[in-house]
């Protein structure tokens, strides 16, 4: 570490808060996708079951920050040279030292593979979306295409854990209409980075343009609204009043992105929007009322 960055680690006494900030448990809301075969069964009202969703769904948040902490281990040098992320990044900015992260990601690592004794099978499904980024930090990144196919197949792997630790079948559908919506969302992501800093932002980015992934995302938000309305229509009809919830939820993203270009972190997008926030929430319930009401079959 240089003395720039070690005069900076000095001036941070509060290490437990650097290390937190490391883990980004803002992005943690990513993990709600663990949830959606706990919605779409009708199971949130069994205490096991929740349990046991809740149990996964925390080491997912786990093993997304120990993809967080290796990633900013492995890229800390380009990030000490970005006008941002060398202020907001803890091991950029010299708040905590390399030696400090590792020290963290075997304490996260610990925690996953305990998690093998809770449910073998979710757990490898952890493995494979730990496993899976590891490739896209050393990798998959740079490839294009590739990079933002691997970001969305991490929110498919969240869903299977949670069909996998309630035992319960996943319609192709479901899957499909994940990997679409994460796809948007992967797209927007790297559409605001090239808005923002070009091609210097990343590697991948000299290989995008902007009117590329504006395709990308158009395409990938149709897929997922036209992939969850036959889900709807062929495995959960009376789920049919929520499209209109979902067409509007992604009509408001994208405003979002384009008039605050928030569209780089979709967490933060959410947060900063109470009319998001609030669609998701009626989406949510509603669709958690219709599915207990209407006492249809364990399957999603």
């Amino acid at each position: 570490m240089n003395n720039k960055n070690q005069e900076q680690s000095k001036s941070h006494p509060f290490i437990g808060l650097s290390l937190a900030k490391l883990m980004r448990p803002k992005h943690w809301v990513k993990n709600g996708f663990v949830l959606a075969p706990l919605l779409f069964t009708g199971l949130f009202s069994n205490p096991e079951a929740i349990s046991k969703t809740l149990a996964v769904t925390f080491l997912f948040c786990i093993a997304s920050s120990a993809v967080y902490v290796l990633n900013d281990i492995k890229d800390i040098n380009h990030d000490r040279k970005h006008p941002k992320k060398s202020q907001t990044r803890p091991l950029a900015s010299g708040a905590i030292s390399i030696p400090q992260a590792f020290i963290l990601l075997a304490c996260l690592y610990s925690i996953l593979i305990a998690g093998y004794f809770f449910s073998p099978e979710a757990t490898l499904v952890l493995f494979a979306y730990v496993i899976l980024n590891i490739g896209y930090s050393f990798y998959l990144k740079h490839q294009p295409v590739l990079d933002i196919f691997t970001i969305a197949i991490g929110f498919v792997l969240r869903v299977f854990a949670g069909a996998t630790v309630l035992n319960v079948p996943v319609s192709a559908w479901m899957f499909v209409t994940t990997l679409c919506l994460a796809l948007f969302l992967a797209a927007i992501k790297r559409r605001q980075e090239l808005q923002d800093s070009g091609a210097s932002g990343r590697e991948v980015l000299g290989s995008y343009s902007i009117s590329l992934v504006n395709r990308f995302a158009e395409m990938a938000a149709t897929g997922a609204l036209v992939f969850y309305s036959l889900f709807v229509v062929t495995t959960r009809p009376e789920l049919a009043i929520t499209i209109p919830i979902v067409l509007f939820g992604i009509y408001r993203y994208w405003y979002i992105v384009e008039m605050t270009n928030a569209g780089e972190s979709p967490t933060e997008a959410l947060f900063s929007d109470p009319q998001l926030m609030l669609t998701i929430t009626i989406w949510a319930a509603a669709s958690a009322y219709i599915v207990i009401s209407g006492q249809a079959p364990l399957s999603i």
